[in-house]
């Protein structure tokens, strides 16, 4: 009875680390999820979604922390695989975390509107006013481009945000996305991209200025934060 005890526990060790390998939903250190992605056309596109996740951020979370996340499809019409990847880590003064809304094509290029995720991204960024982050596919890279190069005909958010990993699905059809964006936590600019600026309250409220100072960030000109930072330093 001991041995076969032994061998169970063995076998459901395998099992256990084939399915983190296999990375699949709620399992192991990664998230990864389909889902379909409604283009304006009409087209319609499945999106590989992928997260690799660090540690929980406090006792009480369900979610474990982002490393970074990954976004995986194939170029209609084509067979070029296309990927976009963006890394979290406040501590690097590298230009990352961002969280992808809008994903879509015009005439053969891929465009992919972003927003900072978090108050040190947004700062990071250069506290971008309307809060986005745009992209454009070219000579197989991911380039920024300002607002006004950005195709005006795309303005409904169309890609999900990271899902609790409680509830996590391993597809996510059309109308299921639509669900996740219509949520009532989702902010408004977040639904749609906005093509004029937000109010200056209304970004202190989103997120307080910061300047990077020997590599933390702080409030602008505070003398107190600049102090006890080089006495740390010393």
């Amino acid at each position: 009875m001991q041995h076969t005890s032994k061998q169970l526990l063995l076998l459901l060790s395998m099992v256990v680390s084939l399915c983190a390998c296999a990375g699949l939903p709620g399992i192991g250190h990664t998230m990864h999820w389909k889902e379909e992605v409604k283009l304006h056309d009409g087209q319609v596109m499945v999106v590989d979604r992928f997260f690799n996740l660090g540690g929980y951020p406090a006792i009480e979370s369900h979610n474990r922390s982002p490393l970074d996340e990954t976004l995986i499809f194939t170029l209609p019409g084509s067979s070029a695989v296309i990927t976009w990847k963006t890394e979290f880590n406040d501590y690097s003064p590298e230009l990352n975390s961002l969280g992808p809304l809008l994903l879509d094509v015009m005439d053969g290029i891929p465009y992919l509107a972003t927003s900072p995720v978090g108050c040190i991204a947004y700062n990071k960024w250069g506290r971008p006013n309307p809060p986005y982050v745009l992209f454009k596919y070219v000579n197989e890279t991911w380039q920024r481009i300002p607002l006004e190069a950005f195709p005006s005909i795309l303005v409904q958010s169309n890609l999900i945000g990271r899902p609790d990993l409680r509830i996590l699905k391993p597809y996510y059809t059309l109308e299921q996305v639509k669900g996740q964006l219509q949520g009532w936590t989702i902010a408004p600019e977040a639904r749609s991209i906005l093509r004029q600026g937000l109010s200056k309250a209304r970004l202190e409220q989103m997120c307080e200025e910061r300047v990077l100072y020997k590599g933390y960030w702080i409030l602008p000109n505070d003398p107190v934060a600049k102090s006890i930072i080089d006495q740390r330093m010393k």
